[in-house]
């Protein structure tokens, strides 16, 4: 999607961090924006930052509960007609660790963090599609989902699988010009992060922190805007790129993980069989993972390209 003027995005989490950043990058692109949010704080915050700009519709919702979505969607529907563009930016933080007993916490971020990223788009990408019109998604991953992040299993789990999810969907909407990006942001300047002199009512004593503690305000106080964040998922959207990063002080870590990764393979000598179908699945994900925007047809809803042995790839 080249050109965003005019168009319609309804986006999660948006009346607030990086939610918000995209919105308002948006606007500044001549769209339509849907704020979808559960808080009502956070929207009625959003809502006086954008007084008097009528292409800005705000939605209470919660994208875990799917009869409420459902009435939202038709609702954002009902305000600008089509939506054109999905960002599955919300998500919620904590949820305890790899070996903890409770369950309830756990739930809780697995059903939004990654629940909800499945429920928007099963309701909204079919609306892209009957549009005929191409369009764009938009998952909000974490840098928690390509590095470790101690003691926060629920949490890294869950964008582990957004990040999934997000590349078996840019494979399946791409023949139908629909672009799919997965954004990874590190540390972001959003109600998860925050300097403890931007929380006046927690008492806290820098000298008493620990060295961790102390580097996490660090890296708060030099957090990223979430508006530079939106104007790279637009700069990402137009060019049809997958990948999202924003903070490039995660680049040497990733390059280590990768070569831990590929020295851990065995030495041998795979037989022709499995070369020949490895090889196969590869190009093939390699096309559609890389694939350009193409024109649609209005109405089209195949995306059969000859590839029978993948299920399931057409409504």
């Amino acid at each position: 999607m080249e050109d965003l003027t005019g168009k319609v995005a309804f986006i999660t989490g948006g009346a607030s961090g990086i939610g918000f950043g995209m919105a308002r990058a948006f606007l500044a692109e001549g769209m339509k924006v849907v704020i979808a949010d559960w808080s009502t704080s956070n929207i009625a915050k959003a809502k006086e930052a954008l007084k008097g700009n009528n292409a800005a519709y705000f939605l209470q919702t919660d994208v875990a509960d799917r009869a409420r979505l459902a009435s939202g969607i038709q609702e954002a529907l009902d305000a600008f007609g089509k939506i054109h563009v999905l960002c599955n930016n919300a998500g919620v933080n904590g949820g305890g660790t790899a070996d903890d007993p409770s369950f309830e916490d756990w739930d809780r971020v697995i059903s939004v963090n990654v629940g909800g990223v499945v429920n928007c788009t099963k309701m909204i990408v079919p609306i892209i599609k009957q549009q005929g019109e191409g369009g764009h998604v938009v998952c909000t991953s974490s840098m928690a989902g390509v590095v470790p992040l101690p003691g926060q299993a629920a949490y890294a789990a869950s964008k582990y699988a957004v990040r999934g999810y997000a590349e078996n969907l840019r494979m399946q909407l791409a023949p139908l010009g629909i672009g799919v990006s997965c954004l990874f942001p590190g540390a972001t300047r959003t109600g998860m992060l925050r300097p403890p002199e931007d929380e006046p009512e927690t008492d806290f004593h820098e000298d008493r922190a620990t060295p961790f503690q102390k580097a996490l305000w660090e890296a708060a106080r030099d957090a990223v805007d979430p508006l530079d964040t939106g104007g790279a998922v637009v700069e990402a959207i137009k060019e049809n790129r997958f990948y999202i990063f924003t903070n490039r002080e995660f680049l040497e870590e990733v390059k280590e993980r990768n070569r831990e990764m590929e020295a851990a393979f065995p030495e041998q000598d795979p037989p022709k069989g499995r070369v020949s179908f490895e090889t196969m699945r590869w190009e093939l994900a390699r096309d559609l993972m890389a694939v350009g925007n193409r024109p649609v047809v209005k109405g089209e809803g195949s995306t059969d390209v000859g590839l029978r042995f993948i299920p399931n790839t057409a409504d």
